[in-house]
Order: C-alpha cells, then structure tokens, then sequence
C-alpha cells in the first residue's frame, strides 16, 4: 500500500480548504491537467469531480467520487481511471502544533490497476505521492505567505458558483 505523509506549515484548516475546493484539484493532483465540480457538494460524501489527464495528444476524462467526508480531518476518494479501474485515496489531516501533518494513502480497488499492482507500480505510486504532497504544501504555505487563507479561492468560487457549491449535473 502507499502511504506517504508530509508535514506541511499551514494549519490544518488551510489544508482543508484547499482540498475542500474541487476546482483546485488539478492544480496539487500529479497528472491532471484539469478539474471541476460536476455533481453535490464538493467535498461531501457522494460529490464528484471531473477531471481530465493529458499524455501528450491522449486524454482521459474521469471522475473522482467523494466516499467519506469527515469535514477539516478525512477525505476518502475513490478516482475511476477508465480501463485502468478505481483507486482509493484517503487523506487525512493531522494538527502538528502550528502545521498539519498530511498523511496520503492509495490503492487499487477494482481493474487492472489492482491486477498489475506490484513493488515497481508501488515506487511509481510513492514518487507521485511525494510530488502531490510537495505540490499541496506549495499551494498552502504560499497562500499562508501572502497573508490569505488557502480558503479564498474556495470562498469565491462558491459565490460565483464555480466552487464547493453544487455544481451543474
């Protein structure tokens, strides 16, 4: 299984908000090149988000379901990625005095994903994980640097309808 975690020195709230804004997913997700909302409300139980992958002129376009929700702690996601199957993602954000300690953890649920799994697929799933970790603490540690919390986007985007709200089906 891959596990990772980070430290990263924003509190807990900040990395919420960020995680908690679907259409901020591509920019802290390896490989997605975009995201947005598609149905409920991101990040509750059952919400999705669409999102689309670019390997050069190959795109996928998927989905990723939110399939547990404890607000500001937990996020379980469950990201379908076509004839590769379903991954489970789960996330949970840890206080660490001022920071939050991030912890990642992903598997295979369903499809060749699961089936090809092994200790090499493992290292890929480890130095992406390293990459979204570093990419998820830029985005709160440089929004915490310029004196806004990490939730404005989310804020404004859901005000414009374009956030956590719910989203055209």
């Amino acid at each position: 299984m891959a596990v990772r975690h980070r430290l990263i020195k924003s509190p807990p709230a900040d990395v919420w908000a960020v995680l908690a804004d679907g259409n901020r997913y591509a920019e802290w997700v390896v490989g997605t090149a975009s995201s947005r909302p598609v149905h409920g409300l991101w990040p509750h139980k059952d919400a999705a988000i669409a999102y689309e992958v670019r390997l050069g002129p190959l795109r996928l376009s998927s989905e990723t379901v939110v399939r547990r929700c404890e607000e500001g702690s937990v996020l379980e996601l469950e990201a379908k990625a076509g004839p590769l199957g379903t991954a489970r993602i789960a996330i949970e954000l840890r206080p660490w005095g001022d920071h939050c300690l991030v912890v990642f953890d992903e598997h295979p649920l369903q499809g060749a994903g699961g089936r090809l799994h092994n200790a090499g697929f493992e290292a890929l799933i480890q130095l992406r994980h390293r990459a979204m970790l570093g990419r998820l603490a830029r985005l709160c540690e440089h929004d915490a640097r310029d004196g806004k919390p990490a939730g404005d986007a989310a804020r404004a985007g859901a005000a414009t309808g374009h956030g956590r709200g719910p989203a055209h089906a």
